[in-house]
């Protein structure tokens, strides 16, 4: 007992004292590393360059297409050119659901007439097939809403969930959240009581006429039905002829489907640490996105500053201490099994990961890192803030880091999990949609998140922030 004590008390004693050097250190001058790095990133524009040709090669990148191949050998190449000491793949199979022909969403009133409305297949929703889908429509406000009603009311109905992203909060992955549970269960809801295809409004900030998709569940038993994303300004419209006519009808036509499980790939690059070669920082990104999208803020551009981390520790001849691993992770968006793959061989290979990063919030300014770590670790890293704010990086705070890197939590529970943190407002107006193209990505704004991840990690590392 008196040893545990001892242990006990020399740990927090080499934890406060660390605490303090770090502080003394970087509070008593800037670290120059940082500065190369943002200055390299800002002066280049070989990432924003890359992340063109993926956008424009690539897109409908959803794991299980060539598209999603494509990019796998792309952005092989890509980390070849960076001239890390490796370059190798890790092999998983991976759902392969297929949207087919173009849908078809017409809304049919006796009074009003005919609209045709701009809609998109949910991920994983089962097809119409050619004869499609006409029934009357049922608007609710939510899935609360709907299990108030009575089955009869909504038997041989289309549901159609029409609550808005609350615009309220300032955060908008908050507002996203406030609206998304309709469109990953409402379709399985829908379903049980009976309706026969479900219209979601698109979990969207923006009032446009793009569609926004995203993954739906499936009813492992019983009914699964047709789902689609309507655009805002489809469904505005439609609210709007319900209220005129409350006995119209809408037509649907998908062609979706679930085919065969494909083999897929997560991509990787290392740089081979100098001191601690067996301890792992992992940097990365999900390298596929939806099939209706170019995919740039939503993952493509977080896998080009993932690369680029290698990138600008290679140009500016900075070794890292630990092995430095950047990982596009494969299928982010069905079934994240690019994540739980890394996380499977790194216990099955007996790995020791350090820390790890994840950009998956757009390529918009970076403001900050959401932490996921124990409270003395968190201010461990509170302690480097100085390093960033002449950079506009300021906001350190405890939270969620990423899906893909979120696994190794499982198996590693102290390894400290970080997430970039960008500017959130325009983020939502592309997210799951044909808005998310490269045109909508600022070089300047990009490259600042690309600094902030490799100077974050070179400090981690450097410093030997932590004890684990």
């Amino acid at each position: 007992m008196q040893a545990f004590f001892n242990l006990s008390y020399m740990k927090s004693v080499l934890f406060i004292s660390c605490m303090l050097s770090c502080h003394l250190l970087l509070q008593s001058q800037s670290v120059p590393e940082i500065r190369k790095f943002f200055d390299e990133a800002l002066r280049s524009s070989v990432s924003f360059d890359h992340l063109k040709i993926l956008c424009e090669t690539t897109e409908g990148r959803i794991s299980g297409t060539a598209a999603a191949q494509r990019a796998v050998d792309l952005t092989r190449q890509m980390m070849v050119e960076t001239n890390p000491d490796t370059v190798y793949l890790q092999e998983m199979k991976v759902i392969h659901w297929s949207r087919g022909d173009q849908e078809t969403g017409r809304i049919s009133s006796k009074v009003l007439g005919a609209k045709d409305l701009t809609i998109s297949a949910l991920g994983l929703s089962v097809g119409t097939g050619v004869r499609g889908v006409k029934a009357g429509v049922v608007e609710v406000m939510g899935i609360e809403e709907l299990k108030e009603m009575n089955r009869k009311d909504v038997e041989g109905k289309i549901v159609f969930f029409n609550r808005p992203v609350d615009q309220s909060f300032f955060n908008t992955f908050a507002g996203y959240g406030s609206a998304v549970d309709q469109r990953v269960s409402g379709p399985s809801e829908a379903a049980g009581m009976g309706a026969v295809a479900v219209l979601v409004r698109s979990v969207t900030t923006a009032t446009h006429d793009f569609a926004h998709t995203g993954v739906t569940r499936r009813n492992q038993e019983g009914k699964n039905i047709p789902a689609v994303a309507v655009s805002p300004v489809g469904a505005d419209a439609l609210s709007d002829w319900l209220k005129r006519d409350p006995d119209l009808s809408f037509f649907l036509e998908t062609h979706s489907e679930l085919l065969p499980e494909e083999v897929s790939y997560n991509v990787i690059g290392e740089i081979r640490g100098t001191d601690f070669p067996d301890q792992i920082i992992t940097v990365g990104g999900h390298l596929d996105a939806w099939d209706n999208s170019p995919g740039a803020h939503d993952n493509g551009g977080g896998c080009m500053q993932s690369i680029e981390v290698l990138r600008l520790f290679r140009e500016l001849n900075i070794r890292p201490k630990r092995t430095l691993r950047a990982v596009m992770f494969m299928d982010e968006e069905i079934e994240q099994r690019g994540g739980r793959k890394y996380a499977e061989l790194a216990a099955l290979n007996n790995e020791k990961h350090y820390f790890a990063i994840e950009s998956d919030r757009g390529v918009a300014s970076p403001t900050g890192f959401s932490i996921d770590a124990s409270d003395h670790q968190l201010e461990t890293l509170k302690s480097l803030k100085d390093q960033f704010e002449a950079y506009g990086v300021w906001n350190f705070f405890k939270g969620g880091s990423g899906v893909d890197i979120g696994f190794l939590k499982s198996v590693y529970p102290e390894v400290v999990l970080v997430g970039l943190v960008t500017d959130p407002q325009r983020y939502f107006d592309y997210h799951h949609s044909a808005n998310d193209s490269f045109d909508k990505v600022n070089r300047r704004e990009m490259q600042l998140g690309s600094a902030a991840m490799a100077a974050l990690i070179y400090l981690v590392d450097h410093l030997d922030l932590f004890d684990h």
